[in-house]
C-alpha cells in the first residue's frame, strides 16, 4: 500500500479536500486503484450534531457514517463508496482507546498520549486503507490522507506526531507528503509573498514531516523566480512546486495538476513508475470544457435557513450542477432566506421580503433541502404552496417533502392545523410524527442512517421514469420524522400520490402531484450519490423540467418581446424519456426563455 498525505498551512481553507480528490483522480487516471482517508481533529466522535455553520453539511454514506464534507468530494471525484471509518476523529481515536483500556487491553501500563494514541492512528489508517471502496476485490494501490486543519494547530499535534511515524513505518517509496499552503499577492505591492509558506513548511519540518511537493495556491500563476525561491527556501525540488491558481471552476484543478506532472512527481516519490499507465483524463477534460461553454442559465431558488453559507448545502449545490451541464446550462442559484418569505418579515424588513419574494417568483424551479427545528418552516411551507399552485418544478428533499405533504393538507384538505410533531409535538394533527425507533434521550447517530431501499409503487409515475423504470432504488437517508401513515388514504384521495415506499409498505418515501408538471418529495437524500457525468435522476429531472419553456417570445415590430403566461391556458405538458433521462415536451424542446434577476453563478463538482 502506498500513501499520500495532504496538509495545509497558514491558513484553512485553501482547499485541501479538492486537492486531495484531484490527486486521487489523476492516480485514478494512471490505472492506479485510489481511496481515501479524512482526518478530522475534532474531539466530536463525527459530524452528526455539529451546526452547519460550524463545518458545512453533514455528508452521509452509505453505512450511515455521519461524516465531514470532505469525504463528499472524494466521492463524487473518484465515484467510490467510503464508510464511516474513512472518516477519523480524535473522538474516535480516544474513544477506541479509551475502550481498550476498560477492558484491559493495555495489561496495566500508563496509557499515554505517545505511543497508544499515535499507534491507534497508524493501526486505524492501516487497517481502513486496506477495505476496498471501488467495487472491486482486494485492497486499493494507493491511499490519500487529507489532515484536517492547519500545521501547528494544538489540536492536531497527535496526528502529525502519528503520521510523522507512520512514514518511517511503512518506508522510503511508500509515503509521498503533498503541503498545501497559502502564497498571498498583496494588493498593493501586487508580488507574490513566499514568508508565509516558508514559515509553515519550516514548522512541519520541524514536526518531522518533509514535504515532496508544495501545492501553492494563490489567486494567480506563479512565475519561475517566486518558485525557484520557494525551492531554495523549503528544500522541495523545483519540478515539484506546483501553482494552484484560481479557476473558473473546481473540475480544473485536476488539469492544472496534470499539465504541472504532479503525476510524475507523486509516481516517482512512490515508486509506481514501472506500474502505472498513461494518463487519462479525456473524459474529465471533455465535462470540463461542456461545463465552461454553458451559457444559458437555469435559475434555481434554494429556499433555507443556512442560506447564507453554501457549505451547508453543498451536495445539493453539487447534485444541480451536475444536471444543470448535463443539460449544457449554467446553474444561477437564488438563495432564499424562508424566514424572509413569512409575514412577520414584511412587517420588520419589508425590502427583505420583497427581494426573497422576488427571487422566489423569478426562478425556474424551487428546492426545498432537509434540515431540522422550526426556523423558517413558515417560509418553506410558502415556497412550497406557490410552487404548486403556480405550476414551477418543485422538488422537497427529506424536511423538503414534509413541508410539501403539510402545505398540501392544509390548503388542499383545509387542515389549518396540519403540522409535524418536531414542531409542535401537541400536534392536534399530526401530519409528520417522530420514527417509533427513533431516541428522544441522544442525538449522535440514532436517526435513521444510510442506504435505504424504496420501493416504486406505481410503474407510470414520473420518479420511476426518471430511474429508467426499475422496481426500486437504494438512496441514502438521515431523518427523525415520517409522514404520519395513518394520514395516507386522505391525501391520497385529495391527489398526492405516494409512489415509493420503504419495504414494510408504511413509510413513505416519494410523493409526487401526478396533476402538476414536476412536483415531488422525496424522504431520502438523492444528492449525496449524484457524480459528475452522473447526475442524480430526481436533480436531472428538476432541471429538465425548470428548462421547458414558461415565457413565450413574442416578436413584434421587429423586437423580442416576453410574454408571461403559459400556452393555450396550461402548463406545457411533460413526459419521460423512455430511459430515464428526464423530461421533455413533446415538441422535444428544451431551450426556454429565462428570467433576468440577481443570482449566483455555481463552480465546483
Amino acid at each position: 500500500m502506498k500513501y499520500v498525505l495532504v496538509t495545509g498551512g497558514v491558513v484553512s481553507g485553501l482547499g485541501k479536500g479538492v486537492t486531495a480528490s484531484s490527486i486521487g483522480l489523476i492516480l485514478k487516471a494512471c490505472g492506479l486503484r485510489v481511496t481515501s482517508i479524512k482526518i478530522d481533529p475534532y474531539l466530536n466522535t463525527d459530524a452528526g450534531t455539529m451546526s452547519p455553520f460550524e463545518h458545512g453539511e453533514v455528508f452521509v454514506l452509505d453505512d450511515g457514517g455521519e461524516v465531514d464534507l470532505d469525504l463528499g468530494n472524494y466521492e463524487r471525484f473518484l465515484d467510490i463508496k467510503l464508510t464511516r471509518d474513512n472518516n477519523i476523529t480524535t473522538g474516535k481515536i480516544y474513544q477506541s482507546v479509551i475502550e481498550k483500556e476498560r477492558r484491559g487491553d493495555y495489561l496495566g501500563k500508563t496509557v499515554q498520549v505517545v505511543p497508544h494514541i499515535t499507534d491507534a492512528i497508524q493501526d486505524w489508517i492501516e487497517r481502513v486503507a486496506k477495505i476496498p471502496v471501488d467495487g472491486k476485490e482486494g485492497p486499493a494501490d494507493v491511499c490519500v490522507i487529507e489532515l484536517g486543519g492547519t500545521i501547528g494547530d494544538i489540536e492536531s499535534m497527535p496526528f502529525i506526531e502519528a503520521l510523522g511515524q507512520f512514514s518511517y513505518r511503512v518506508g522510503p517509496g511508500n509515503f509521498c507528503l503533498v503541503h498545501v499552503s497559502l502564497v498571498p499577492i498583496i494588493h498593493v505591492v501586487g508580488e507574490p509573498k513566499t514568508k508565509p509558506t516558508q514559515h509553515s513548511v519550516r514548522q512541519l519540518r520541524g514536526l518531522g514531516l518533509t514535504p515532496n511537493l508544495l501545492a501553492c495556491r494563490s489567486s494567480k500563476e506563479l512565475d519561475d523566480n517566486v518558485k525557484a525561491k520557494l525551492a531554495q527556501f523549503c528544500h522541495v525540488p523545483l519540478s515539484n512546486i506546483l501553482t494552484l491558481h484560481d479557476v473558473p471552476n473546481i473540475w480544473h484543478i485536476p488539469l492544472l495538476l496534470k499539465d504541472q506532472k504532479a503525476h510524475e512527481a507523486i509516481l516517482k516519490a512512490l515508486n509506481l513508475q514501472g506500474v502505472a499507465a498513461e494518463t487519462n483524463l479525456k473524459e474529465w477534460t471533455a465535462r470540463t470544457k461542456v461545463y465552461d461553454r454553458c451559457h444559458e442559465p437555469v435559475r434555481i431558488a434554494m429556499v433555507g435557513k443556512y442560506t447564507g453559507l453554501s457549505d451547508a448545502y453543498l451536495s445539493v449545490l453539487k447534485a444541480l450542477l451536475h444536471a444543470s451541464v448535463a443539460r449544457n446550462r449554467k446553474l444561477i442559484m437564488d438563495w432564499v432566506p424562508a424566514g424572509d418569505l413569512e409575514d412577520v418579515t414584511y412587517k420588520e424588513d419589508p425590502e427583505a421580503y420583497k427581494a426573497a419574494w422576488s427571487l422566489l417568483k423569478g426562478a425556474n424551479g424551487v428546492l426545498v433541502p432537509g434540515g431540522f427545528g422550526d426556523r423558517g418552516v413558515q417560509g418553506k411551507i410558502l415556497a412550497a404552496k406557490y410552487a404548486r399552485e403556480h405550476n414551477v418544478p418543485f422538488l422537497g428533499i427529506c424536511l423538503g417533502m414534509q413541508i410539501a405533504v403539510i402545505e398540501f393538507a392544509r390548503s388542499v384538505l383545509g387542515l389549518c392545523d396540519a403540522t409535524s410533531t418536531e414542531f409542535d409535538p401537541e400536534a392536534k394533527i399530526p401530519c409528520v410524527i417522530f420514527m417509533p425507533e427513533g431516541s428522544k434521550t441522544h442525538m449522535g447517530g440514532t436517526m435513521r442512517l444510510g442506504s435505504r431501499r424504496t420501493y416504486f409503487e406505481v410503474a407510470e409515475c414520473k420518479s420511476a421514469k426518471l430511474y429508467g423504470n426499475v422496481s426500486y432504488v437504494d438512496e441514502r437517508h438521515r431523518h427523525r420524522y415520517e409522514i404520519n401513515p395513518d394520514m395516507i388514504s386522505q391525501l391520497e384521495s385529495a391527489g398526492l400520490s405516494f409512489v415509493g415506499k420503504d419495504e414494510t409498505g408504511r413509510r413513505m418515501e416519494i410523493v409526487e402531484l401526478p396533476s402538476h408538471p414536476f412536483f415531488i418529495g422525496v424522504q431520502f437524500h438523492p444528492e449525496f450519490k449524484s457524480r459528475p457525468g452522473k447526475p442524480s435522476p430526481l436533480f436531472l429531472g428538476l432541471i429538465a423540467a425548470a428548462t421547458e419553456p414558461k415565457r413565450t417570445v413574442m416578436p413584434i415590430n421587429g423586437h423580442v418581446k416576453l410574454t408571461n403566461g403559459i400556452c393555450n391556458g396550461h402548463s406545457p405538458k411533460l413526459k419521460a424519456h423512455q430511459k430515464g433521462n428526464g423530461f421533455k415536451s413533446q415538441n422535444g424542446s428544451l431551450k426556454g426563455v429565462y428570467t433576468n434577476g440577481n443570482g449566483v453563478y455555481v463552480d465546483g463538482s
